[in-house]
């Protein structure tokens, strides 16, 4: 019987430190952009600078264009 005592006390111990972490985290501002990231896929990226059209990309080992 003790040893459900001992689990009792430690699980609720347990979830009091998530309860507070979370809460701290909320206070932080870790939550408030939780829109942008979904939607930024969804968006056309910017245009490219100016610059080479085209850069060969040249293979490690054989040094050649691929």
């Amino acid at each position: 019987m003790s040893v459900i005592f001992l689990l009792l006390t430690i699980s609720t111990l347990m979830a009091g430190i998530f309860l507070l972490a979370f809460i701290r985290s909320v206070r932080k501002g870790q939550y408030d952009d939780d829109r942008s990231p979904a939607v930024r896929i969804l968006l056309d990226d910017p245009a490219p600078a100016a610059g080479p059209a085209h850069v060969p990309i040249t293979h490690p080992i054989a040094n050649e264009p691929t």
